[in-house]
């Protein structure tokens, strides 16, 4: 009898590995929902390098502009300049293993649901860090030795957590703040946790259209106040942080939200999300890896202000 020749819809092309296109697909779906759980990557600065344990990111001042005297020397003015390096933290990964016998009797597809949850937990571990970094951005000291460049700005105010006018007076502060350390009037935001968030969102007048309000009461959403966008994320960090990189560690006990502007923060990606598969037979079943290799670190203070109850 002629052997029949199976038809291995996991290859590319009828060769190579049997299982090359399941895990593009993984992979694929991993990537989807990174991209989705995250708040935080598209709204910072970011590099990728492409070797090496760090990367500089050069921070500029500016310069004076002056009536000339006809007759007089016109002698350049100097521009205040400085650097700030960010170290790749190591290798974050977010691993699953599924039993070939587990996925025999199960009556519907897990991988599909794992693939989510892996990227769903990479992004979380990612904007865990970037927030942290943003509030502490907020707290510190100038990065140029410029008048026009000072430290980050904290605000204090304990009805932060509970009333929402008082919350949105907050971001109209935050936003002079911003305006007088010179920052840019675009891409702001804040990150509130989702009680904030919906605080907010119940005070009407910043969702008035009479008064260029924006948002939905009905639906729960509020996108812009004082020209800044509105971010709800569950991974601001609200305890005392003493684990991982110490230089994300911080009380944020009181924190309630934090307003940035893109330039506060910055991210360096020598590994950019990817996904590793190996079937092992002595352990009958598949090893899944989401991985990527990131740093994180303060660029501009004077583009974050933090808001606290106390």
């Amino acid at each position: 009898m002629t052997a029949m020749t199976p038809s291995r819809f996991g290859q590319v092309n009828q060769s190579g590995s049997a299982t090359a296109l399941f895990l593009q697909v993984f992979a694929g779906e991993v990537l989807a929902s990174f991209e989705i759980a995250t708040v935080m990557l598209d709204r910072i600065a970011s590099r990728t390098i492409k070797f090496g344990q760090s990367a500089m990111f050069p921070i500029q001042g500016r310069t004076t502009a002056s009536l000339h005297t006809p007759g007089s020397d016109i002698i350049g003015n100097t521009i205040n300049a400085n650097d700030r390096v960010i170290t790749i933290d190591g290798l974050t990964i977010a691993p699953v293993f599924i039993a070939n016998i587990d996925e025999a009797m199960n009556h519907y597809d897990v991988r599909g649901i794992y693939s989510k949850e892996l990227g769903r937990a990479l992004a979380r571990a990612m904007d865990a860090n970037l927030l942290q970094v943003s509030i502490l951005a907020a707290r510190s000291t100038a990065n140029l030795a410029d008048t026009g460049y000072p430290g980050g700005t904290v605000q204090t105010n304990a009805a932060y957590g509970t009333t929402g006018a008082t919350l949105a007076g907050g971001l109209f502060a935050a936003a002079q703040a911003l305006d007088q350390n010179n920052n840019p009037e675009e891409d702001r935001f804040v990150v509130f946790r989702p009680a904030q968030y919906y605080l907010l969102a119940q005070t009407t007048a910043v969702l008035d259209k009479d008064w260029g309000g924006s948002g939905s009461y009905s639906d729960g959403k509020i996108l812009r106040v004082a020209g800044i966008e509105v971010v709800k994320s569950n991974q601001l960090p609200q305890s005392n942080v003493t684990t991982g990189p110490a230089a994300y560690q911080g009380n944020f006990s009181t924190t309630v939200g934090v307003v940035l502007q893109k330039g506060a923060v910055g991210i360096v990606k020598l590994m950019d999300l990817a996904m590793e598969s190996q079937y092992l037979i002595k352990s009958q079943g598949t090893l899944m890896v989401a991985k990527y290799a990131t740093g994180y670190g303060i660029l501009r203070p004077e583009s974050a202000v933090e808001l606290k109850t106390s």
